[in-house]
């Protein structure tokens, strides 16, 4: 039988002991947290703005409810579910708490002070009571997880029955054609992008590979329904460039 610590796992196209791959990915977002949110508009175009807003028309968020936002660094999208329902609250929960620190410097967040929370944590081991959110969500943060199936059980024991999982993910293009244009584009401009605006080559340039080695829709969707949830469904955004899954404990 193998040993846990034997065991192995990916770090972009590396194959790293599971046990360092939490402290590598800890490594790159601490790096990069100063330039977050300025990478990432520049390396969609904007158009992970529109993803969030789409996943917000449908997760459709409700006066009352209670947000877990999971790997919510700089707090994008929990601004954006706050905003949409004034009476809800939030915890924005990372394992960097360079990435929370960026995020509680916005202004929104002073905005929304009483209604959000920053919780430093790690999305395998929540330190969150059970039944507890009714909400929860996971942007671009899943495939950074050494143990997938294991946040998605985490999920589903925070969540209260009735709640909502919803993650958005970078996924694959369902066109051969149009996947080795935008590979040719992710792998030859982003990391080239990360140097320049960031001083960091390397941390996007394994961004870049954990988006090739993230499962695809439907592949993803199964390990969902597997953690427990039903109703599983996905949509794909910018065909399929990132993709919406959707989720209930029931």
């Amino acid at each position: 039988m193998t040993d846990e610590t034997d065991r192995t796992t990916h770090f972009g196209y590396q194959t790293v002991p599971e046990g360092d791959k939490a402290g590598m990915v800890h490594g790159v977002f601490t790096r990069v947290a100063s330039k977050y949110d300025i990478m990432n508009d520049l390396m969609s175009g904007g158009l992970h703005r529109l993803w969030k807003d789409a996943m917000m028309d449908w997760l459709a968020p409700r006066p009352g409810q209670r947000l877990l936002d999971v790997a919510g660094g700089t707090g994008d999208v929990a601004f954006r579910f706050l905003n949409r329902a004034p009476s809800a609250t939030a915890v924005v929960c990372d394992m960097t708490e360079s990435m929370l620190i960026a995020g509680r410097q916005r202004a929104e967040a002073d905005h929304m002070a009483d209604r959000l929370d920053w919780v430093v944590g790690d999305a395998m081991a929540l330190p969150f009571e059970s039944n507890s959110f009714d909400v929860y969500t996971i942007s671009f943060g899943i495939r950074n997880v050494t143990r997938i199936a294991d946040a998605l059980s985490e999920a589903y024991r925070v969540l209260r029955p009735g709640g909502r999982l919803m993650v958005l993910e970078f996924s694959q293009i369902p066109n051969d054609l149009l996947q080795k244009a935008y590979d040719l584009y992710s792998f030859n401009v982003i990391p080239v992008m990360g140097q320049i605006v960031a001083g960091d080559r390397d941390s996007y340039q394994y961004l870049v590979e954990s988006i090739r080695k993230f499962p695809d829709q439907d592949a993803f969707a199964t390990m969902i329904r597997k953690a427990g949830f039903e109703q599983v469904k996905y949509r794909n955004l910018t065909m399929g460039v990132a993709a919406l899954h959707s989720g209930w404990k029931i």
